[in-house]
């Protein structure tokens, strides 16, 4: 890595590499098999302060900045994809938008436990008919008195079956003509027990299979009126607004999973030796090798880019929408070239590229797809110019 970090960050990133290395890497393929949430682990980065990275030490977080941040999921997915999501799930989402949109109060009740690492958070806005189009979405939230009702299902929610405490996406005035279909969405926090809801499917995925997802089963739930986040009606642009942020810490999951599939192709290119020679001496593996570092290097930049803009209170939406597509796409073909560089071994399970190959393709999905990047992007673009 060439890049040249504050002290301060690069000594984060080194007690981070070492906890990566010795407390997940040995166990990374069992969890991955068994589909097992490594709470163990979890529960030791919150002790470290990275599950409050990005949250104020008065509400129990580590007071860093989105700098710091980046550099945490980094080194995490470097070693594993799904403890990286994990983090990155927990302070952007859920937490992230307790602390932009709560109240005091709120922050008090909900934030404090989140940021300590002492529960844990997810976030709700997909729904089985609403994915790019989230304003689409049908949960229901009834007015009663002193609660709302809240109705629905939601999908591929991170934390689903282990989280404690959630923040929720739900419509508490219908669409009407002529207005947009975000109009009338608010966004709620409900914690784990609440009568009537529930998880229901866990998913059984491609990739990151030891990070949590499943479905949101809401049927009746009482919801005291004291756990609306913001106003009435505007939590669409909250969950928008929210997951501006969540996209740098994507694109650094996606960094980190490219840079440890870059290092084992690297590797195994010294030491394996085809027609007399190391494969790293072979000129078609190092012009691999070269793309691969060069473009990792290059969403290393737009990622601490976007970081840096957000940490200085300027505007980052399109740099953080530039970052998540552009390393999300690269974590892609770098691994694909990993798995090309390892040939036959590259497919099994015996090295570690295969799962790196699994994992990255979620980062060209959550959090806004590709496509939806380009067309954030392409909208920025068309006003500046």
């Amino acid at each position: 890595m060439d890049v040249t970090l504050p002290e301060h960050v690069e000594a984060l990133r080194q007690e981070v590499r070492r906890f990566a290395e010795k407390e997940i890497r040995p166990h990374v393929m069992a969890w991955d098999e068994a589909k097992t949430f490594p709470m163990a682990v979890v529960k030791q980065l919150g002790e470290m302060g990275m599950m409050g990275v990005i949250f104020p030490e008065e509400y129990g977080g580590a007071g860093m900045g989105y700098l710091e941040y980046a550099v945490v999921v980094e080194e995490l997915s470097r070693v594993d994809g799904s403890v990286g999501i994990t983090v990155a799930a927990h302070n952007s989402l859920c937490s992230n938008h307790i602390f932009a949109m709560g109240s005091e109060a709120q922050k008090q009740q909900y934030l404090r436990p989140l940021a300590s690492g002492q529960a844990l958070g997810a976030w709700g806005l997909t729904e089985p008919g609403s994915g790019s189009d989230a304003g689409s979405l049908r949960t229901s939230a009834k007015k009663e008195g002193s609660h709302y009702i809240l109705n629905g299902t939601k999908t591929f929610i991170t934390h689903g079956t282990v989280g404690d405490i959630f923040v929720v996406m739900a419509r508490t005035r219908p669409s009407e003509p002529g207005r947009s279909s975000a109009d009338g969405i608010s966004a709620f926090v409900l914690e784990k027990g609440m009568n009537g809801f529930r998880a229901g499917k866990q998913e059984n995925k491609l990739g990151l299979r030891a990070s949590d997802t499943s479905e949101l089963i809401l049927e009746d739930v009482k919801v005291p009126e004291a756990n609306l986040l913001g106003e009435d009606g505007l939590g669409f642009k909250q969950a928008m607004k929210t997951l501006d942020g969540g996209r740098i810490s994507i694109g650094a999951l996606g960094l980190g999973m490219a840079q440890g599939a870059f290092e084992e192709a690297v590797r195994y290119s010294k030491i394996r030796y085809t027609f007399g020679k190391p494969l790293a001496d072979h000129q078609g593996i190092q012009f691999k090798l070269a793309d691969m570092g060069t473009e990792i290097e290059a969403a290393r930049l737009l990622i601490y880019r976007a970081a840096g803009l957000k940490d200085q209170g300027l505007p980052y939406a399109k740099a953080a929408s530039m970052a998540k597509l552009y390393s999300s796409e690269v974590a892609c073909r770098v691994a694909n070239e990993a798995v090309q560089i390892l040939g036959g071994y590259g497919y099994t399970k015996d090295y570690p590229v295969e799962k790196y190959y699994r994992d990255v393709k979620l980062c060209t999905i959550g959090e806004g797809t590709s496509e939806i990047q380009r067309t954030v992007i392409a909208r920025y673009l068309q006003s500046e110019y």
